[in-house]
């Protein structure tokens, strides 16, 4: 057979075109398979220990590695569940650094929502009893560690526009997701793949004991950490992908034993108690299974989050080239962004339809949705209805309230849906103060609250002790609407004992020999000026007797002088509190500015001790008209207030043209009173009384310890006329700003659950205590004097 040269070339050339086409074939085989390629992100639960995973998606992202599905649990269905939702990485770590994050995991919420207007009178209370009175008297205690308020409506916040745009089907996220919750009553694992993102979200962080749990499908559940912390199993059979890349941040070992010996503790044992096992060995040969080193970090401590995200961005890129190597694909950042804006641009911003309330019958229905209108328009945003939330979570009717998304099928609209939880309608608080000296008291409060279409409050409370004794009463009604208001009718009976000395820790002390009581009856009316203030009027009739002795000598027989006063007091104040402690202090801000007129008569009895006096000069009894005014302003606030240490101030001007009373000892009992430190209102002080006054103090506060603090106080009180005593018993005044007056305080304060434990230095420039040391336990607040 016969081959020509041609013939040759040809096959050679048939055989490079086979060969090449054999190589085009392999290529695009590998690009098909490779673009083919899926992959799964698998985030385990862990606490706090849970921020990591942010770190994890920086590094992925930052090298282009795609992400295809998103499985998570507990603080892992968070993070992927806010990936999923078309946050980048950059945003969520934003979130989580931000002073929000802190206050939506630790149960507090901004001042601008604490609304002062809802709050009632403070008081010594440490412990509160909650019982039913219409079914049987139920004692109520509370289920939960953390204060969810926030963290609700936050999550409400994230996700909301986020199910809206899916149209409540996980698979049609921005990627595809699954969250783990737990049916602890069928003690089943539940991989959530539709409806309400925001309840699924709860649902999976709700660790039994620390947070309340939610419903899921009509299912109570709790974090999903209980029977599946490591969800790889889920991803696999939900989503089939090619290659698995888990991060976990949760271990069921300690390395060594805690010795920490605080509520802290107790939080971390009840995390680690709940969670299961997280088995690495679960993504199986082609997968990339990262453990960010965590040692040393808790699960209950969420202040540590930029270190934490470090760790997992750290522990991600170590592992980077094995990833590279194992997924070709790539993902640019351009197109992340445009997916990531086409997914948010799938349906306008996120309006209700209606409001509706549950848990409820109809007419406290009515004051609910009520609350809630007063600040909204028709078709209102999330936004627009943060302020009608948190006026309901401030009121004392409600147990809770938890906000949901509820979709409406027929007009494929939403609905704003209040789950409404009623308080306990009768509540008991104990609490009190120990001290050494003798103003140690107890103290007793009661509270009934009865809801319909508007809110009715009846409370009392109690104080006794060897210093002071008290009753109050009062009655509230609270009308919602556009401008709520209050009326509230008021009685209350003080009586203070100077008699008592103490003889501990005391020195260069004069003998006190006074009594004191008062009555008020009075009706209020008040309104909300903002969130955090409110005007209140107020006008009723006030009485108080003095009995004291007119000099530093008393013995058995003696008559006390006595002096009292009866009239009408009309008053306006406005007033807002955002401290944040009820005493000492460390940040937060509050300002009360006001007129009090007072119209009434002074009856004095004089007693018998000056008799022996050699310049005795009786003054009758009498009866006289005592009318005046009084303004004053107080503002207390902490511009600066760091980790470690804290700086505030207090300023005081009171201006009044009380008259003069008929002795100098009864002018001086019934002027105004600067009371700068803790103990000032257990004190007779005459030289912190003038009728007009200018004060000035600052306040250090060195944080220890979360809860130990010390602190240095120093104030300075300018009266603008010093009374004087002329003679034995008369009154008269000093030269126009002739003299100031300092008081001073340095001790250690630490806080606990049952109030503040303080052990101080303390200075007056004052005859009747001079320098003290004070040690308290408890809240040292007292029920308002008549006159005040």
């Amino acid at each position: 057979m016969y081959v020509s040269i041609n013939d040759i070339k040809t096959l050679f050339l048939f055989g490079e075109i086979m060969k090449r086409l054999a190589i085009t074939v392999l290529i695009l085989v590998y690009f098909f398979s490779a673009s083919a390629q899926k992959v799964g992100l698998v985030f385990s639960g862990g606490g706090a220990k849970g921020l990591a995973h942010i770190g994890v998606l920086k590094a992925l992202e930052e090298n282009n590695i795609p992400i295809d599905y998103i499985v998570g649990t507990s603080m892992g269905g968070i993070v992927g569940g806010m990936y999923a939702s078309g946050y980048s990485p950059a945003e969520i770590e934003k979130i989580a650094l931000s002073t929000d994050f802190q206050d939506w995991v630790s149960g507090s919420f901004k001042n601008n929502y604490r609304y002062f207007f809802n709050k009632k009178p403070e008081n010594p209370s440490f412990l509160t009893a909650k019982l039913q009175v219409d079914t049987g008297f139920n004692f109520k205690l509370r289920s939960n560690l953390i204060n969810d308020v926030p963290l609700n409506f936050a999550l409400l916040e994230l996700f909301g526009q986020a199910t809206v745009n899916a149209g409540d089907d996980f698979d049609k996220l921005l990627v595809p997701f699954r969250c783990i919750v737990a049916d602890v009553l069928s003690q089943e694992m539940i991989p959530v793949s539709k409806g309400n993102l925001t309840e699924a979200i709860r649902g999976t962080f709700a660790v039994p004991l620390v947070y309340r749990p939610v419903k899921v499908d009509d299912k109570y559940v709790f974090d999903g950490g209980l029977y599946n912390n490591f969800p790889v199993d889920v991803l696999k059979k939900d989503f089939q992908p090619d290659y698995i890349i888990g991060s976990n941040v949760s271990s069921k070992i300690f390395n060594d034993y805690p010795k920490e010996n605080d509520e802290k503790l107790m939080n971390r044992f009840l995390v680690y108690m709940f969670l299961s096992k997280s088995d690495s060995t679960a993504i199986g040969k082609n997968g990339s299974y990262i453990q960010p080193n965590l040692a040393g970090f808790s699960t209950t401590n969420f202040t540590p989050v930029a270190e934490l995200i470090k760790r997992g961005y750290d522990a991600t890129i170590a592992d980077m080239d094995r990833i590279k190597n194992s997924v070709s694909r790539r993902i640019s950042a351009d197109d992340l962004f445009q997916k990531r804006e086409q997914f948010k641009g799938r349906k306008s911003e996120l309006e209700f339809d209606d409001i509706v309330a549950t848990g409820v019958n109809s007419k406290q229905r009515k004051y609910v949705e009520t609350v809630i209108n007063s600040s909204i328009t028709q078709n209102p945003t999330i936004a627009q209805l943060k302020p009608g939330y948190y006026k309901l979570v401030a009121d004392d009717n409600f147990e809770t309230v938890y906000p949901r998304i509820k979709r409406e099928t027929k007009t494929d609209g939403y609905d704003f849906e209040l789950q409404v939880q009623r308080q306990k309608n009768f509540k008991l608080d104990f609490g009190g103060a120990i001290s050494t000296r003798p103003i140690s008291n107890a103290y007793v409060g009661l509270q009934y609250n009865y809801l319909r279409i508007n809110s009715y409050t009846f409370s009392a409370n109690f104080y006794s002790g060897g210093f002071y004794e008290s009753a109050q009463g009062m009655t509230r009604m609270d009308v919602p609407g556009r401008l709520p208001f209050y009326l509230e009718a008021e009685f209350t009976y003080n009586h203070w004992n100077y008699f008592n000395k103490s003889q501990i820790f005391i020195e260069n002390v004069d003998p006190t020999f006074i009594e004191q009581s008062d009555r008020r009856s009075v009706l209020k009316l008040g309104m909300p000026l903002s969130n955090n203030g409110k005007l209140e009027l107020q006008t009723g009739f006030i009485s108080f007797e003095d009995k004291y002795s007119p000099n530093k000598r008393f013995q058995f027989g003696d008559i006390l002088d006595q002096n009292s006063y009866h009239g009408f007091m009309s008053s306006l104040t406005f007033s807002k509190n955002l401290l944040n402690r009820r005493m000492y202090a460390s940040s937060g801000s509050s300002f009360l500015v006001g007129v009090n007129i007072y119209n009434g008569k002074e009856d004095y009895s004089p007693g018998n001790i000056l008799r022996d006096e050699e310049s005795f000069s009786p003054i009758k009894a009498r009866r006289e008209s005592r009318n005046w005014f009084k303004a004053k302003l107080s503002r207390e606030q902490y511009p600066i207030n760091g980790k470690r240490y804290s700086f505030g101030y207090l300023t005081e001007v009171v201006i009044s043209n009380k008259p003069a009373f008929s002795t100098f000892k009864s002018t001086l009992l019934s002027a105004p009173a600067f009371y700068p430190l803790q103990d000032s209102k257990s004190l007779y002080l005459e030289k912190f009384r003038a009728n007009t006054y200018g004060a000035l103090g600052v306040k250090n506060v060195f944080k220890m310890t979360k809860n130990l603090d010390a602190r240095a106080e120093f104030y300075i009180f300018q009266p603008m006329e010093e009374f004087e005593l002329n003679r034995l018993q008369s009154v008269g005044y000093g030269n126009l700003f002739s003299k100031s007056y300092l008081a001073a305080t340095a001790g250690l304060v630490f806080h606990t659950l049952a109030g503040p434990v303080s052990l101080s230095f303390n200075h007056y420039d004052d005859d009747q205590k001079r320098f003290g040391v004070m040690f308290h336990a408890g809240f040292l607040i007292y029920n308002k004097r008549s006159f005040e």
